[in-house]
């Protein structure tokens, strides 16, 4: 039984008898994705997608607003550059100095003078596409993220990264400051993303497929390349970095976790964890791009150690790594250009 307006009724109790008559003009409602979406809030089981219109049941029109809007980014931004990236570079919290200091810089557009494009609102993300150049490999880095729990789709939490692969990426490099879930991982570490779980956020392919973009059921047995993973890795023993291997979890965020999330994401095998990159990185493999990642071990995840958590934490970690990252990062995406 479950309470509503003032009274009990059951699940199987006829709809009409708890939210009352449909209105005289109201077209009927079969399919059960947009039933849900009409009498409920977006939830996990649709998606998180946005309340359908009543009327509005085309399939079509999901596929040509999101491409759209796509396409509409795409010629904002060629209004301004005909630069054409490489590598696509995404910096996560405490990182965005990154191309201040290692990127020869072209030009660079913030996130909000591209219409229909979400921007960051998280401190330490200043929000902005920067072009440039470093080594002679041209890229394009994403200043800051977009997050799923800045009130965000999924999907529109992507569509930065859809956006660079659009404008002609090949390779998506990943980085993101996570909790250290494996008790031997310390703060300052470096973890190479071998893998990821999914399976605490929604989808971002969920919906209507974009044909234009990917295939409906694309494949993630190998979603983070081996050949730029070893590449990461020769660098790393180059420069006399240490860099852990693992298996990297996406929450949703924002609130840290709890104890006992981390004992079940442990037991579930993951290594680290935070709230971006995976989304991106299912996005990015179903357009067609390669991909790898690091993530920069900000704190032990919570229940490991006496202390409290907090944002500014992680930025001080990320801040403190930073020098070994450029480092790290910059090298590496030199060696990945020359693959190319």
């Amino acid at each position: 039984m479950k309470p509503f307006k003032g009274r009990e009724f059951t699940p199987d109790e006829d709809v009409q008898d708890v939210y009352g008559p449909p209105p005289e003009d109201a077209e009927p409602v079969l399919e059960t994705e947009v039933m849900q979406c009409v009498y409920g809030p977006p939830s996990m089981m649709n998606g998180g997608t946005e309340p359908v219109l009543r009327g509005d049941t085309s399939a079509d029109a999901e596929v040509t607003e999101e491409f759209g809007l796509l396409l509409g980014c795409c010629r904002s931004i060629r209004e301004r550059t005909d630069f054409k990236p490489k590598v696509a570079l995404v910096l996560g919290s405490g990182l965005g100095d990154f191309a201040e200091t290692s990127v020869d810089i072209e030009c660079a557009i913030d996130y909000h003078d591209i219409k229909g494009l979400p921007f960051s609102t998280v401190q330490g993300h200043r929000g902005r596409f920067v072009f440039g150049y470093i080594g002679d490999v041209p890229v394009v880095v994403m200043q800051g993220r977009v997050h799923y729990y800045e009130g965000n789709t999924s999907a529109a939490a992507v569509r930065g990264v859809r956006l660079m692969s659009m404008l002609g990426a090949e390779v998506l490099f990943l980085t993101n400051a996570a909790g250290g879930i494996d008790p031997s991982f310390h703060a300052g570490d470096f973890m190479l993303i071998e893998d990821h779980i999914s399976s605490f956020i929604p989808n971002p392919l969920i919906g209507r497929n974009i044909d234009q973009i990917g295939t409906r059921f694309p494949d993630m047995s190998c979603v983070y390349d081996m050949q730029l993973r070893s590449i990461i890795g020769s660098t790393a023993q180059e420069l006399g970095i240490g860099l852990r291997h693992g298996v990297y979890v996406q929450l949703s965020g924002p609130s840290f976790e709890t104890p006992a999330e981390i004992r079940m994401l442990r037991g579930l095998g993951g290594n680290a964890v935070g709230m971006s990159s995976v989304i991106e990185a299912i996005a990015a493999r179903h357009a067609g791009m390669r991909v790898c990642g690091i993530s920069c071990i900000s704190n032990l995840a919570s229940g490991m150690t006496d202390q409290p958590l907090s944002h500014a934490e992680v930025q001080e970690s990320a801040d403190k790594a930073a020098p070994k990252f450029r480092e790290l990062v910059s090298r590496s995406i030199v060696k990945i250009g020359g693959t190319l």
